[in-house]
């Protein structure tokens, strides 16, 4: 009877821990709502507005629909090149006074380029919300764009890729998986796009792709923070407003045809002394469902060190330094890729193989009940966690506007995580993770 009574009390402790957790996250989710209001100027400007006045600081940031992918074969690098060319000045900011301004008005900012788009924003105390939205909308309206600043940021990117990838170790990798992944749509190229191609760019072909690309019709301009939406409307409207409207050419990249063979390539790099071994797989954009169930399966298989493949490979078998399975989310394709770093004598193909029978298990046996619970509750704590600083809303809402086409998956994007089932999670496996689709990339050392 003792023990039926303890456990009784257990399963009751349990349960009552169950249903606070429970509460605990219902409360969590709903505080974190993220209320906005969006609208777009007559030139097409999309205005998205999020007040919180919980601390007196306001990000105004604007995110430009340009990224790698928009450039040309042989002029590749002008999106990213932007990020720092549009810091150069205005009619109305000094060559290098941008970082002055800011500083001295007790703000913060910065740029970032993918091969989707590009963002630039500044948070400054909300005092100074009207000197963010000015600084913003000059760098729309008449950034300058001069031989002077051309010459001098082509030296700080090439200095750029020098550091964080020529001399870095492992450095070009990811820019080897895309060259290898994609033939014909422009995810073929870094974000950084190739110094020579740079080098011979002329200043007209720099202007050119400025009053192609840096529109209010191709731009999302977001404030947020401790606005007073009626007051940041008014000088939206006076700094925005009259700013001409281009034209946004419509987004017709070629398509890659679907990898139904196998292929193995090899490439060198003179910074590393182990090799890398990558599983690269092509797989839907960021808008389809399967781009979520997929990003997933990467978190079950990599991520922390109860992971499966971290678990066996680097914990118990000793097989490997490193391993990770990672989803990269593009708008138009996504890349999934395995990557190992071998421990001693371990060959590849016994990575390969343990990867394979990972994969396998994946597409013939339901992850248990357990596993799907504890990645539900990841995705349930880095929802909570998410978004917790103005700049994150604000980057995030810009991010889900522009290239997802819904701003409100700020609010609803952890619905369609809960909604993946341990069904969906292996026919993801079947469809995407075959042999047969897959670019076998062994990433080597440069023999001296």
């Amino acid at each position: 009877m003792e023990l039926i009574d303890k456990t009784i009390s257990t399963f009751m402790k349990k349960r009552l821990l169950s249903v606070a957790a429970a509460a605990f996250f219902g409360m969590a989710l709903n505080a974190q709502q993220i209320k906005f209001e969006e609208y777009d100027l007559p030139n097409g400007l999309h205005v998205i507005l999020h007040q919180d006045n919980s601390a007196p600081v306001v990000t105004t940031g604007v995110m430009y629909h340009v990224g790698a992918k928009d450039e040309v074969k042989g002029r590749t690098g002008f999106a990213h090149f932007f990020e720092h060319l549009l810091f150069e000045g205005t009619p109305n900011i000094k060559r290098g006074d941008w970082f002055k301004i800011v500083s001295s008005n007790g703000g913060q900012n910065n740029a970032n380029t993918t091969n989707d788009r590009t963002y630039y924003y500044e948070t400054f105390p909300s005092n100074n919300e009207q000197l963010g939205l000015w600084m913003e909308s000059e760098r729309m309206r008449h950034a300058l764009i001069n031989q002077v600043g051309v010459d001098t940021q082509r030296e700080v990117v090439k200095e750029e890729k020098r550091l964080r990838m020529d001399n870095q170790p492992y450095g070009n990798l990811f820019t080897t998986i895309q060259k290898n992944l994609f033939t014909n749509h422009p995810y073929n190229w870094p974000t950084i796009g190739s110094m020579e191609d740079l080098n011979s760019a002329k200043l007209e072909e720099f202007q050119a792709f400025y009053k192609k690309y840096y529109v209010p019709n191709n731009a999302t301009l977001v404030v947020a923070g401790d606005i007073k939406p009626e007051q940041t409307k008014k000088w939206i409207e006076t700094y925005y407003g009259g700013i001409p409207k281009g034209t946004v050419y419509p987004k017709d990249f070629p398509k890659d045809t679907p990898i139904t063979q196998e292929k193995e390539v090899t490439a060198t790099d003179p910074n590393i002394q182990l090799p890398a071994y990558i599983f690269a797989y092509r797989t839907p954009g960021n808008k389809e469902k399967d781009a979520y169930v997929l990003d997933m399966l990467s978190s079950y298989l990599s991520n922390g060190k109860s992971s499966v493949l971290y678990k066996k490979l680097v914990d118990q078998d000793k097989k490997a330094l490193q391993v990770a399975a990672f989803n990269q989310g593009l708008e138009d394709y996504s890349i999934f890729a395995f990557f190992a770093i071998p421990m001693g004598q371990t060959t590849k193909q016994a990575l390969q193989a343990d990867i394979d029978a990972e994969i396998k298990k994946l597409q013939t046996t339901l992850i248990s009940e357990e596993d799907y619970q504890k990645l539900q509750n990841q995705y349930e704590n880095q929802f909570v966690n998410a978004n917790s600083s103005i700049q994150g809303i604000a980057a995030s809402l810009a991010t889900n506007h522009v290239l997802m086409g819904n701003t409100n998956l700020i609010n609803k994007e952890i619905d369609i995580y809960r909604g993946i089932t341990r069904q969906d999670l292996q026919n993801a496996a079947k469809k995407y993770l075959n042999s047969n689709q897959r670019i076998i990339i062994n990433y080597v050392p440069e023999k001296k």
